[in-house]
């Protein structure tokens, strides 16, 4: 009888185990219950709207049907426009030289339009942007193009326009994550992701939120904070030589390091996970390649150089990316402006270098994200 009870009677080990089997399920369940709520924030042309765009890519079906594709063709011709029209004028204002009279002509009939984009691309229009294109007055104008406002996206579309122009031409997933759009109020884009089979499989709720940039826009941050699990931080690197839009004597890279200041020590986002995203690296890479440095911009650059070498960081790339990570890093080790919601805790920043218009690097990068996310949400509830 004995032998038979203590098969009979569950033991303690047994009891514990039940409970924290039980315990970890409604931990499973309310984690699958709860949306998680990532906010995208960051200066203007940073990349924020790219983002979004590429998490309804990679995780709606049907993530952008015939009819909306069509609907971008309006923005992709303003993106057209308005990078034709600025060079124009900036290659007068730089006092550079058109190749002929015939391109000159041509010029002459972008100004006329004014910067309103054409509501369709005629022959004419398409024959004047691919000889101003090819024009070595504005090759020489473009390649100055830190010295004014131009979108990044000026090659993509330009070297397009005459395949755009086609009648009935579809936009496609490169041409929607390269338009540039200025981001006025909060988008909000909701998807599902599938979580790991060791918790259980099944999906869970994400809910991304991106706020506008631009200095006239950051009074709306406060409205998307409250609720937040996640702040996705975008930081332009390959805005290192330019200047803002809204600031002409601000440089971009000094306002992104500042801006990220302030959200780092923002009392309302002190419990919330912060993951930086080094982003436009393949802007940066091709500026360097061009011949440009980020010392002419960043003056203690050169004593980062002095360290790098000792860390056998011999590449220009490498250093430079270094270089704006370690000064991120450094405003991570700062100490709070305000100590008493922070004082005790050890805070982790997570840093990833991004190409926020290839799919394959953020699809690579949110998996590392969800996970990060996953994590923190499950130590919250002590299942970890």
């Amino acid at each position: 009888m004995l032998l038979i009870d203590c098969f009979r009677r569950p033991s303690h080990e047994l009891q514990a185990r039940k409970k924290q089997s039980s315990k970890e399920m409604v931990g499973m369940r309310k984690l699958y219950r709860d949306p998680v709520k990532i906010l995208l924030l960051g200066a203007g042309e940073s990349g924020k709207t790219t983002i979004i765009k590429q998490m309804r890519i990679l995780h709606i079906q049907n993530s952008y049907s015939f009819d909306e594709r069509l609907e971008k063709l309006s923005d992709i011709y303003e993106n057209i426009h308005e990078s034709i029209y600025e060079l124009v004028r900036q290659v007068i204002l730089l006092e550079l030289e058109f190749d002929s009279v015939s391109n000159q002509r041509c010029a002459e009939y972008i100004l006329r339009m004014g910067p309103q984009a054409p509501w369709n691309l005629s022959a004419e229009y398409v024959q004047c942007v691919r000889r101003l294109w090819s024009d070595s007055g504005v090759k020489r104008c473009f390649k100055r193009s830190n010295e004014y406002q131009l979108i990044e996206s000026a090659k993509y579309f330009l070297d397009r326009v005459e395949k755009i122009s086609v009648p009935g031409y579809i936009p496609t997933n490169s041409d929607i994550l390269n338009c540039r759009q200025t981001t006025t109020g909060i988008q909000e884009i909701r998807f599902n992701v599938r979580m790991p089979g060791p918790l259980g499989g099944g999906l869970q709720e994400f809910r991304m939120f991106d706020v506008g940039g631009q200095r006239h826009h950051r009074s709306k941050w406060m409205q998307a904070f409250e609720g937040v699990h996640a702040v996705l931080f975008l930081i332009s690197c390959g805005g290192f030589d330019q200047t803002l839009r809204e600031d002409p004597k601000q440089n971009r890279l000094a306002e992104g390091f500042e801006l990220f200041r302030g959200v780092w020590h923002n009392r309302f986002l002190a419990e919330t996970g912060v993951i930086v995203f080094m982003n436009k690296q393949d802007v940066l890479e091709q500026k360097l390649l061009a011949g440009k440095s980020i010392r002419t911009y960043f003056p203690d650059y050169d004593d980062y150089v002095a360290f790098a070498d000792k860390e056998q960081l011999y590449d220009e790339l490498t250093r430079t990316r270094s270089f704006i990570r370690s000064r991120l890093v450094d405003i991570t080790n700062e100490p709070p402006r305000r100590t008493s919601h922070l004082v005790g805790r050890k805070r982790t920043c997570y840093f990833h270098f991004t190409v926020a218009t290839d799919t394959q690097n953020v699809r690579t990068v949110f998996n590392d994200v969800h996970s990060i996310i996953l994590t923190k949400n499950l130590s919250k509830m002590d299942l970890l």
